[in-house]
C-alpha cells in the first residue's frame, strides 16, 4: 500500500493488544493507520476507557491527528506526526489499567529524541492486566537487557473499583539489540512481592500473603525471597501478590488479587499453583508477555518462544506484517510457537 494510504487493522479478533500494537508502531513509523472494528468480538466492543487513554496518550506523544477518538468508538484513525520528549499526564476514570497505558508508550523510546515521561493516575493492580510490579519487575528488567532506558515509580496503588493509584513512567531514547527468548536457563530465584491496602493492615493480608506463597514454594524445593510486602493509602481496598521467578535468561511472573471473602493463604496458594505449571511445562515466556513483546522483536530483530500458537500471537503478527516488519511464526511439535523478526521494515 503507497505510504500516502492510511494501513488498515483489522482490530476484531486480537483484543486491546492488537490496538496498543498498532498505535505503538504508527507513531514509531509515522505511518497513518485506521483498526476497524476495534475489539469487535469481545462482548463489549469497542474502546473502553483504558482503550482510550492509549489513543489520546500516543497521540499526545506524537502530535498526532486523530479521529474516533471517543468512548465505544468501533474505529480509530491514526495519523501521527514526529515523536517528542517532555511531560504528559492522564488521568484514568476509576480502575482503568496504567500497566496496559504504559505498555502503549514504551516502544516509543526507539524514536525519542528526548525523555518522555508521562504520569498518569487510575488501576495499578486490577483484573485483565498485569499489576505495575510485573512491569517493573517483570518486563522492564526483560527489555534492560536489550538496550531499552525506561522506569517506573509507584506513589500510589490503585484497586478496583475506585481506582486511584498514581505512577509514572519515564522513557528515555534508546538503541535495542536483538532479542533473545528462547531459552530459559536455570531458577535461580523465586521473588515474592505482596501489596494490600492499609486498611486490611490490621488482618496482616500482605504479610499473610506473602508469608504463605514463600512457605509454599519453598516446600517444593524453589529458592524463595521475600522480596516486598507494602500496605497502602487506597481508595479501594484490596491486594495483590506477584511471584517473579528469575531465570538465567529470563523471567517468569504470576500475579494474583485478592478478592472479598477469599482468605490470603488462598490467594498465595492459586499464585503458587499457577507459577509451578508454568516452571513445570519449561516455558521461556507467559502468553500475555510473549504478546507484548512482539512490537520489540520487530523492532530489533531477534527470537522469541512463545508457550503456545495462540490467535493473539498470529493476529499481532499480522500487525507487525501489516506496517512492513518482516516476521516469521512457526509452530514446534510441542505446540511452543517460535517468533523470528530480522528487525527491519520493508516499504
Amino acid at each position: 500500500m503507497p505510504e500516502s494510504q492510511p494501513l488498515v487493522v483489522d482490530g476484531s479478533a486480537g483484543g486491546g493488544q492488537v490496538l496498543r500494537t498498532a498505535l505503538s508502531l504508527a507513531a514509531v513509523t509515522g505511518r497513518a493507520v485506521d483498526v476497524d472494528d476495534v475489539r469487535g468480538s469481545r462482548p463489549a466492543p469497542g474502546l473502553h476507557p483504558q482503550h482510550l487513554a492509549c489513543v489520546e496518550c500516543v497521540a499526545a506523544a506524537c502530535d498526532a491527528t486523530v479521529e474516533g477518538a471517543e468512548l465505544e468508538s468501533p474505529a480509530v484513525a491514526f495519523d501521527p506526526g514526529p515523536i517528542g520528549g517532555g511531560d504528559l499526564r492522564y488521568d484514568l476514570p476509576t480502575a482503568g489499567s496504567v500497566s496496559l497505558l504504559f505498555d502503549a508508550l514504551l516502544p516509543l523510546a526507539v524514536a525519542l529524541d528526548a525523555p518522555l515521561t508521562v504520569t498518569a493516575t487510575g488501576g495499578t493492580d486490577v483484573k485483565w492486566s498485569p499489576p505495575l510490579a510485573s512491569l517493573q519487575h517483570v518486563k522492564l528488567p526483560l527489555l534492560a537487557r536489550v538496550g531499552l532506558d525506561a522506569t517506573v515509580t509507584r506513589e500510589r496503588t490503585g484497586f478496583y473499583p475506585a481506582g486511584g493509584g498514581k505512577a509514572t513512567l519515564t522513557v528515555r531514547p534508546s538503541t535495542l539489540s536483538p532479542l533473545s527468548l528462547t531459552e530459559r536457563g536455570p531458577l535461580e530465584r523465586v521473588a515474592v512481592h505482596s501489596r494490600a491496602s492499609a486498611s486490611l493492615a490490621g488482618a496482616e493480608v500482605a504479610d499473610r500473603q506473602a508469608n504463605a506463597a514463600a512457605e509454599a514454594l519453598s516446600a517444593v524445593g524453589f529458592s524463595t525471597t521475600i522480596e516486598e510486602v507494602a500496605y497502602d493509602d487506597t481508595a479501594s481496598p484490596g491486594s495483590s501478590l506477584l511471584l517473579v521467578g528469575e531465570y538465567g535468561g529470563t523471567r517468569l511472573g504470576v500475579d494474583a488479587l485478592g478478592e472479598r471473602g477469599k482468605p490470603s493463604e488462598a490467594v498465595a496458594a492459586d499464585a503458587v499453583e499457577a507459577f509451578e505449571d508454568l516452571h513445570e511445562a519449561g516455558v521461556v515466556l507467559d502468553p500475555h508477555l510473549a504478546d507484548q513483546l512482539l512490537v520489540f522483536l520487530a523492532l530489533a530483530g531477534g527470537d522469541l518462544l512463545a508457550p503456545a500458537m495462540t490467535d493473539h500471537l498470529r493476529t499481532n503478527c499480522d500487525v507487525l506484517s501489516a506496517f512492513g516488519y518482516e516476521v516469521t511464526l512457526e509452530e514446534h511439535p510441542d505446540g511452543t510457537a517460535r517468533v523470528h523478526s530480522a528487525g527491519e521494515r520493508s516499504d
